[in-house]
């Protein structure tokens, strides 16, 4: 068996799906992130890479030996990892776990050693942090409200807009304040996350960590940007919240050092960002040993939520996961099982099908393919007009 042909699709809302093709008729997907697509006609950044990988080291090979493939697509670049190169790994990577899967008929969580568990825990995001509301309090405990009558038992929400790097105190008060209301509404049989989106200075992540802990997050995802994640030994010491990060992490090199410091309790790679489903498991299995747990980051679509199923399914220290299709209109369409990813009590169950599990509707997937995918993410401003963290 070989890879005879590949095909990367772009569909609405800003998902990039990825088939595989082979000799023998099978087919696998992937989904690659979108890197870097704005408005107008700018392409994307992460196919180009997604060609360089397919054409020199996978198109005409055989499918079956991952690690091989995963090993030459990272190590053949001098300049290697980050963002673009790690999501191209990811997206081949993906596919390639869903072709050996479906040569088995097996998930691929069977391939990694069998399930861990059943189940597996996700949470709806709530829109916390609201300009246009009167009381954005309030519209956050009603948003919770409804999704906990959806069958959700753990939210995330975002409790802050911009932030100076040492705020009022009233900006402090107002993020207590959605949280408070949130927990109020939901009680506590309902875990409520809360992620700072690396938005806070460590000096306002700390302050904000305490003014939080009375009603006891799950986590407190980011609280500063990767790049002060020096800092997160001293807020992790400051707090008795859980501490999460990852989403903006690409490699088991880039975890490491949080988790020999001690100064992250939640792991967040995401398996379509962090080179796949070959390093998001081994990232899973080095957290373990750290006594952390992993929540996988999935802001994406379904190729990504299943890939991160199949993860959850086959590590003993996932905690919860993250979805968005439950809250993405037209998510399901590209989808010719949706109910796979149904939510009962909270949990979904895990999948059963062979390879991820995902039966893509292709003719749909054509049908979208192309459509506009521009997408402007707001600069963030300071009241004194310096950029801010956003």
């Amino acid at each position: 068996m070989r890879i005879t042909d590949y095909e990367l699709y772009e569909v609405p809302p800003r998902w990039q799906l990825l088939k595989l093709e082979t000799s023998d008729g099978r087919v696998g997907w992937g989904e690659p992130y979108t890197k870097w697509h704005y408005e107008g006609t700018a392409p994307s950044a992460t196919p180009a890479a997604v060609d360089q990988m397919m054409e020199k080291y996978v198109l005409g090979a055989d499918p079956a030996p991952i690690e091989d493939h995963w090993q030459a697509m990272y190590r053949s670049s001098f300049y290697r990892g980050g963002p673009i190169h790690m999501s191209a790994i990811a997206g081949i990577d993906q596919a390639l776990w869903d072709l050996k899967g479906k040569e088995f008929g097996a998930p691929v969580y069977e391939l990694l050693g069998g399930p861990a568990r059943e189940r597996v825990r996700t949470y709806q995001h709530v829109r916390g942090h609201r300009d246009d509301a009167e009381d954005p309090a309030a519209a956050a405990a009603r948003a919770a409200e409804r999704e906990v009558d959806a069958g959700f038992r753990a939210l995330k929400l975002v409790p802050t807009g911009g932030l100076e790097p040492i705020d009022t105190p009233a900006s402090v008060e107002a993020a207590a304040d959605i949280v408070g209301a949130v927990r109020q509404a939901v009680g506590s049989d309902v875990d409520v996350a809360v992620d700072f989106h690396g938005r806070a200075s460590k000096t306002m992540a700390r302050q904000l960590a305490a003014a939080l802990e009375p009603y006891d997050p799950m986590f407190v995802e980011e609280p500063v940007t990767p790049e002060h994640d020096h800092a997160l030994p001293r807020i992790a010491e400051s707090t008795r919240l859980p501490i999460a990060t990852g989403e903006r992490l690409y490699s088991r090199s880039d975890f490491r050092p949080l988790l020999e410091a001690d100064a992250v309790d939640v792991v967040q790679p995401d398996v379509s960002n962090a080179g796949g489903i070959t390093e998001t498991k081994k990232i899973a299995d080095m957290a373990e040993t750290y006594d952390a747990t992993i929540a996988p980051h999935c802001p994406m679509g379904p190729v990504c939520t299943a890939a991160s199923l199949q993860i959850d399914a086959a590590v003993p220290n996932a905690l919860v996961q993250e979805q968005v299709l439950h809250s993405t209109d037209g998510a399901f369409r590209y989808v010719d099982n949706p109910e796979m990813f149904d939510v009962s009590e909270g949990f979904i169950a895990v999948p059963d099908g062979p390879g991820l599990g995902v039966e893509i509707d292709e003719e749909t997937v054509a049908e979208f393919d192309g459509r506009d995918l521009s997408f402007s993410r707001p600069l963030g401003r300071r009241a004194d007009g310096s950029v801010g963290e956003r």
